[in-house]
């Protein structure tokens, strides 16, 4: 392990949702929920949700700076938070739910100034920053139920996170206007709804569910190789269905707990595009799985137009 390791420590509201986003990073070697800025030793955690102690629920993250700078911390801090909001977080109120930046030394302490001025003069948020920027104070760590709860606890993680109002928050808060217009223009209408909405598509009246012709399934936004014809089979549920990805690597899974339903839905991993849902009810010969995916968010690649359309690695698959 190298010796270059150093610390963070950020208050961002409830800690369960602080956790995920940093500890999927590279370069970050701990991600740890605790109490810090109080005035007591080792508070308990109802001590501290009660306010009665003066500490914020916080992250404190072991890092490697020379594969994941501070700089990339604070600007992912900023993205899981309302840096706006004086009071708390979402439906969480009290001192113990505000944010704050916790330096621990006069490098972290500029840049964290200089993050915080410039998402400030960004004009992002029309009200002012009000997240604090504080000198690292006695990190105690929480109980060992808060540790890692989303990777314990994944579907009430889920609910809660979604119903905090947390998760809807960051998308609108965060995304790229410009990109945004740029794919309302590149999209029909039932595309960007399913690709950026989460939007489903009519059973059984879209392009792809009876489509038979060989050839690969791309990711309508980002051109992402997804699936192959020669896993598609008729499902009888009126959608394009698939045994598995054309590569594991280009799809990733997420809990989807909309609709008082718990689902894995599956988008890309690139262009980060809503495809649909993975369920265990497909094909036993061909391990079970069932990808149901929306037409709107596929591009059909026949084998004859592989190559010209850049995708010749998969011209093998069809001779």
């Amino acid at each position: 392990m190298t010796s270059n390791l150093q610390l963070a420590t950020f208050a961002g509201g409830c800690f369960w949702c602080m956790v995920k986003p940093f500890d999927e990073q590279p370069g970050i070697h701990k991600v740890v929920s605790g109490y810090t800025g109080g005035h007591k030793e080792n508070p308990t955690y109802e001590e501290v949700c009660t306010n009665q102690t003066g500490h914020y629920e916080a992250v404190q993250i072991t890092f490697d700076p020379d594969v994941f700078p501070y700089e990339k911390l604070l600007s992912l801090f900023w993205q899981q938070i309302d840096p706006t909001d004086e009071g708390g977080q979402f439906g969480d109120r009290g001192q113990s739910y505000q944010t704050a930046v916790f330096y621990h030394n006069d490098e972290q302490h500029m840049l964290a100034e200089k993050s915080k001025h410039e998402l400030q003069e960004s004009g992002r948020f029309t009200k002012p920053i009000a997240t604090k920027i504080l000198p690292a104070q006695d990190f105690y760590v929480a109980e060992e139920y808060h540790q890692d709860y989303y990777k314990k606890n994944p579907i009430r993680y889920k609910l809660y996170h979604t119903g905090s109002g947390r998760e809807k928050f960051i998308k609108e808060a965060w995304k790229n206007p410009n990109k945004d217009l740029e794919l309302k223009k590149k999209l029909t209408p039932i595309q960007y709804e399913v690709t950026q909405k989460n939007g489903t598509e009519p059973a059984f009246r879209n392009e792809f569910w009876d489509h038979k012709e060989d050839g690969i399934y791309v990711d309508i936004v980002s051109g992402e190789p997804l699936f192959s014809s020669l896993d598609k089979y008729d499902s009888g549920c009126g959608w394009p269905s698939f045994t598995k990805p054309l590569q594991k690597e280009t799809v990733k899974e997420e809990l989807d707990v909309s609709y008082n339903m718990v689902r894995t839905e599956i988008r890309s991993k690139e262009g980060d595009s809503h495809l649909g849902h993975v369920f265990e009810d497909g094909p036993m010969e061909h391990g079970g799985l069932r990808y149901c995916i929306n037409s709107a968010a596929l591009r059909f690649i026949s084998k004859e137009d592989l190559e010209k359309e850049g995708y010749a690695e998969f011209q093998k698959l069809f001779d």
